[in-house]
Formats: C-alpha cells, sequence, structure tokens
C-alpha cells in the first residue's frame, strides 16, 4: 500500500485507481480551473449572466414604468407602453431560459448523487449516462468504471466464498462419515479407519494455508525473507522430496540446469513450495511411462532466471489455459483446489517476477517463471 504501514494518503496530483484508462487526469488536462477549456466555459457563463441581468433590468425598468404610467405619475404614449411590456416579456423569458440552464447543467449531477445513493444501498449495477459539460462527462466515465470494478470484485468475492465452502464439504464430510461410522459401531475403532480422516485434516490444512497466502497477497502483505539460493541444491532438494510419488505414479524426473546461474536472489521457502506446487501438480496430469524436467536457463531480458517445469502429460483445455492461473480455475476431474497456480503466480510476482504457461492438450504443458 502507498506510504508504507503509515495512514493511506491520496496524493490529488496522480491518477486514483478508479479513474478509467486512457482518460486525461486531472479531468480538465491537467490545468484545472487555469486550462484554455475552463477560460472558455467562465467567458460563456460570464456573457449569459450579463445578459439575464440586462435583461431583467430592462424588465424591472419597464414594469416601474408601466406602474408609475397606472398611478398617474408619469405620462406614456402608446409606444412607450409597448416598449415596457416587450421588456417585461424579454425579461420573463430570460427568468425561463436561466431556469432551464440551471436545471440542464444539474441534471447530470443530480443522476451522479441518485446513482451514488444506489451503490451506497447495494444496487452495484448502476451507471449513470455520459452527458453534459466534459468536466462531468469525464466524472460520468469514472463513476462508470467504479461500480463495474464494485460489481466485478462483489462477484468475485461471492465466487470465491461459495468455492472455499466447496473444498471444505468434501474433506469435512470425509472425517464426519468415518467418525459416525466408528461411534455407530459401522467399524471398528483402528488405523486403517484413521488414515482416511488424517488425510481429509491434511486437506484442510493445505487449504487453509493456501488461503493465507493469498489473503497475504491480496492485501500487499506477503513477506518474503530474501537471501541468496543456490538453485542446483533448491531443483534437487524438491525433485527428491517428489521422487517417491513419481516412482509411484511410474513418471520419470530429471533436471537441465546448464548454463543457469548458481544462486539467485529470493525467498527459499516460498521458492520452494512454488517449485513443489509446479512439480506435485505436473506428476498429478502424467501418464506412466511420462517424464517431468525442471530445466533452469538465464534469462536475457530482463536478466534473470528462467526456471521451467515441463512435462508431456495431458495438457490444458484451450478454453482453460487463459485463465489457469486465475482462483480457484481447474479442470474436470482435478483433485487439487485449484489454488496452486495462483499462489504460484501471486508469490513469483512478489518477488518481481512473472509466469508464462504454454500447454498443448494431448502433449504436456511447460510452467515458466521468470525471476529477476
Amino acid at each position: 500500500m502507498p506510504g508504507g504501514h503509515g495512514p493511506w494518503r491520496w496524493d490529488g496530483r496522480r491518477r486514483p485507481p478508479w479513474w478509467p484508462e486512457g482518460e486525461p487526469w486531472p479531468p480538465h488536462g491537467g490545468a484545472g480551473w487555469k486550462g484554455p477549456g475552463a477560460h472558455r466555459m467562465l467567458r460563456r457563463a460570464g456573457c449569459a449572466i450579463t445578459l439575464v441581468l440586462a435583461l431583467l433590468g430592462i424588465a424591472g425598468a419597464g414594469a416601474v414604468w408601466l406602474l408609475a404610467s397606472a398611478l398617474g405619475i408619469v405620462a406614456t404614449g402608446t409606444f412607450a407602453r409597448l416598449v415596457s411590456v416587450a421588456g417585461l416579456l424579454l425579461g420573463a423569458l430570460a427568468l425561463v431560459a436561466a431556469v432551464a440552464a440551471g436545471r440542464r447543467l444539474a441534471a447530470p449531477a443530480e443522476r451522479l448523487v441518485d446513482a451514488a445513493g444506489r451503490i451506497e444501498a447495494g444496487d452495484l449495477s448502476v451507471r449513470v449516462p455520459v452527458r453534459g459539460p466534459a468536466g462531468l462527462r469525464s466524472l460520468a466515465r469514472a463513476f462508470n468504471s467504479m461500480s463495474g470494478r464494485l460489481e466485478a470484485t462483489e462477484a468475485r468475492r461471492r465466487s470465491v466464498v461459495a468455492e472455499v465452502a466447496h473444498e471444505l464439504r468434501t474433506p469435512l464430510s470425509i472425517i464426519r462419515g468415518q467418525a459416525e461410522a466408528v461411534t455407530d459401531g459401522v467399524y471398528t475403532p483402528g488405523p486403517e479407519r484413521m488414515i482416511p480422516i488424517l488425510d481429509a485434516v491434511r486437506s484442510l490444512e493445505v487449504l487453509v494455508d493456501d488461503l493465507t497466502t493469498l489473503g497475504l497477497a491480496e492485501a500487499g502483505a506477503l513477506r518474503l525473507r530474501r537471501e541468496p539460493v543456490d538453485l542446483a541444491v533448491l531443483v534437487h532438494d524438491t525433485l527428491e522430496a517428489q521422487r517417491a510419488a513419481a516412482a509411484t505414479a511410474g513418471v520419470t524426473l530429471s533436471a537441465d540446469l546448464s548454463g543457469a546461474p548458481a544462486a539467485l536472489e529470493a525467498d527459499p521457502a516460498r521458492l520452494r513450495g512454488v517449485l513443489s506446487n509446479l512439480v506435485g501438480n505436473a506428476l498429478r496430469h502424467s501418464s506412466p511411462g511420462g517424464s517431468v524436467r525442471v530445466v533452469a536457463r538465464p534469462a536475457a531480458a530482463p536478466p534473470g532466471v528462467e526456471l521451467s517445469v515441463v512435462d508431456d502429460g495431458e495438457g490444458i483445455p484451450a478454453e482453460l489455459l487463459p485463465h489457469v492461473l486465475e482462483r480457484f480455475v481447474k479442470g474436470d476431474g482435478s483433485p487439487g483446489s485449484g489454488l496452486g497456480l495462483a499462489i504460484v503466480r501471486d508469490v513469483v510476482e512478489a518477488h518481481g517476477g512473472s509466469v508464462d504457461v504454454a500447454s498443448v492438450p494431448g502433449e504436456g504443458t511447460t510452467v515458466t517463471l521468470f525471476l529477476p
């Protein structure tokens, strides 16, 4: 968050985050009321007010003259009466025109106030017409952009809550079913009945850890303990930790670190978690006889390291690939929670890097981390 740990203050010279992309900030070309557009508008407003005041003055003079004539204070002819009546009519027309112009100028502001009230009441679908002077049109576009983002955020929040509830339901059902069966005497208590419960508890622990990491990343509070990390040790330790799972799946693990820098500055625990996540994911989606390789090489621009996990597994469906780094996105039948790649992206971006995923269904997937 800008400003570090102190209270956030918005610098009015910078574009606020909710202001539409492509719209100039400040709205008047950066010159506020000193810009040429503002001067032109002020001149027009001044001329209009002067004209209205002049017509009202003429109308007032005509009214006074007619009143004096009616009281016999002054003697007037037909022409003078006609001129006085014409002055009154012009004054009345000027007054009506001024009121209409005021209402026209105030209408966009009233629509914005009404829309803000609807948003406050929870209606995030509200939008306002982009009409009126240039400044109000810019404000209307910014308002529509802000309400659109609020609506998208709220939809995402509801989706995350629903997905979390869904992910919690399965392990909780296993724990409850096993416990009730043992309690009712259906199962004889023993280690074999505890294994499903322990697996479900581990699933819950992983889910809680993943949600904690995502929450920290979203709040910008994901802290990194950077230190020199030996890349070869990191890769080989990760592969050794996955060796038993790979043997069970019948998948070959290998590493190609030729040309890679010996070390990089990173959080070793976070980076090990990222690599374990990718290798474990590749194993789950590889067939017996397949292979998973970890490849590291120097990155040219920007300078850094490219760390890739390459498998020849089932690949990712084309319609899923653009969203695979989003939260709770997973393929049909995938045993994961759909959070793994989202966490990978958040941790790598916290390091100042980026993630690229390339996949061909039926041929395999390559996930590449670019680390500075």
